[in-house]
């Protein structure tokens, strides 16, 4: 006879959620001890629904839910959802930064793979994000974008140049490229940081118990790291263009001149 596990009160944030009936919703959800999982949450588009006024992304919130060990891949059932507060949501530009944020996750982490330390980092984040601290978004997205990679095993030791292995130049530029990992730019590849600067950010990596040390080392970096890691995050996200990326070169394209 099947038998089922239950998983209480577990740290999560809602990634995406999809119509599954009339009356129910699909969740992705990003746990801190289970990593990304798949729920039903039944009746919850009902109006008298507890799941209703709960079931946001960008919140933090604390899952219960039943897992059958005959099917371990399966859709689970969302038994108790509770707003564990903090924060209000995200508006304007930060909401759409918070978008983009749980596209990667979709995109990048399998399902049932913990990550508890990128779950801690993306809690930080969105409390910036919630925060309307304008001027911290740009170095707060690169700081994820990197710890993303560095976490799932996609971004490359950024003190040596990744084919060679041979120690990276203070004084030379160097660019992240998709195929060849770390390697010395060309002279017409804008996007490129010099060896020391590199360094300094593998540095703050380590650091990883720190996560406002990475941020104060991207923070004087972000506009030149962010074709680089964009372009490496495509690469790894495969077709088709990740839609918030989409999204805002359609903006771009209706704005006046």
């Amino acid at each position: 006879m099947a038998t089922s596990r239950r998983f209480s009160n577990e740290p999560a944030f809602v990634l995406h959620r999809y119509d599954w009936s009339e009356s129910s919703l699909i969740l992705e959800v990003f746990t801190r001890h289970q990593g990304r999982t798949a729920l039903v949450a039944k009746g919850a588009k009902k109006p008298s629904s507890n799941f209703r006024p709960v079931l946001l992304p960008l919140q933090p919130l604390h899952l219960t839910w039943t897992q059958s060990d005959a099917g371990a891949s399966d859709i689970h059932t969302l038994k108790g959802a509770e707003w564990v507060g903090g924060h209000i949501m995200p508006t304007g530009d930060a909401l759409l930064a918070g978008i983009y944020l749980n596209e990667l996750l979709l995109r990048l982490l399998a399902r049932d793979d913990p990550h508890a330390h990128l779950f801690d980092i993306y809690a930080d984040v969105v409390r910036v994000l919630a925060s309307e601290h304008g001027e911290a978004l740009e170095p707060v997205l690169r700081s994820f974008e990197l710890q993303l990679l560095r976490e799932i095993g996609l971004l490359p030791t950024l003190d040596v140049q990744t084919l060679t292995y041979t120690t990276l130049d203070p004084q030379h530029r160097y660019a992240l490229v998709a195929e060849g990992g770390l390697r010395a730019a060309t002279a017409t590849e804008r996007a490129s940081l010099s060896g020391t600067q590199w360094r300094t950010l593998q540095a703050a990596l380590d650091d990883g118990a720190h996560f406002t040390h990475l941020l104060r080392a991207v923070a004087p970096l972000a506009a030149e790291l962010k074709p680089q890691l964009r372009t490496l995050l495509q690469y790894h996200c495969g077709s088709p263009l990740l839609r918030t990326r989409q999204f805002m070169m359609d903006m771009q394209s209706l704005s006046p001149n």
